[in-house]
């Protein structure tokens, strides 16, 4: 690999690793605080739970579209900044649409009286994770295919390598989450009433690390992908 498709690998990489950081991480403190307020106990504060959390889906879809913009611009000029972050923006709050519905009708179907479900095991969520992640991957990149088309050559492998990217990176974020949630339990006591914010920063850096490594992940992954159609096009 020359030093021109290293640069173009690295800088994909590391923007889409950081976008996803802040961008997903800032989407996780939004649903967090706005759901938080309010009461889930209804189907009506169910929905409206759902649309929030799918409209938060824009932070992350902002950050990452844009970091992404900037990370293949001198690659593909072509590609404008803004029909990037608009297919980005798509592609994202539809993920979210069925990422989150699933355990929007569950919670409802609890709600509405039924048995609450049991947790599998952990190996059986992440293979859902990945198999999530998967459909999840070619949910997102299906609008920035439609502008990849245009601008490069052999780009319908950008479906897949997001697929494949995604059904890599759901589980660590998921593995992250269960973690920080064991890691929560030693720090804060079921019990306790008055938390310190001190007690949520370990919880939080493993949250924040594993959403870091999962975003540098799938950037490595399908900038792989983007590598060689710049290669292509050449």
């Amino acid at each position: 690999m020359s030093n021109h498709k290293n640069h173009l690998w690295l800088r994909w990489t590391l923007a889409n690793g950081l976008a996803e950081l802040l961008g997903l991480g800032s989407t996780f403190a939004v649903i967090g605080f706005l759901v938080s307020k309010i009461d889930t106990g209804r189907i009506t504060g169910i929905l409206f739970s759902f649309a929030l959390t799918v409209a938060s889906g824009a932070i992350e879809a902002t950050l990452v579209g844009l970091a992404q913009a900037w990370a293949m611009r001198p690659w593909f000029p072509a590609i404008g900044r803004f029909a990037w972050w608009r297919a980005t923006l798509v592609g994202a709050l539809l993920g979210y649409v069925l990422g989150y519905l699933p355990s929007t009708l569950m919670s409802m179907g609890e709600t509405a009286g039924q048995a609450a479900q049991v947790e599998p095991p952990q190996w059986v969520t992440l293979l859902l994770a990945a198999g999530l992640g998967a459909a999840a991957g070619a949910v997102l990149s299906f609008a920035q295919w439609l502008v990849l088309r245009r601008k490069a050559r052999r780009a319908g492998s950008w479906i897949p390598a997001n697929m494949l990217a995604w059904a890599c990176g759901m589980p660590v974020i998921f593995w992250g989450m269960d973690l920080a949630f064991k890691v929560g339990a030693r720090y804060i006591s079921p019990l306790q009433t008055n938390i310190s914010p001190q007690q949520y920063i370990v919880p939080l850096l493993v949250v924040g690390g594993a959403v870091l490594l999962a975003g540098l992940v799938v950037g490595a992954i399908h900038g792989t992908f983007l590598v060689r159609m710049r290669a292509k096009a050449s």
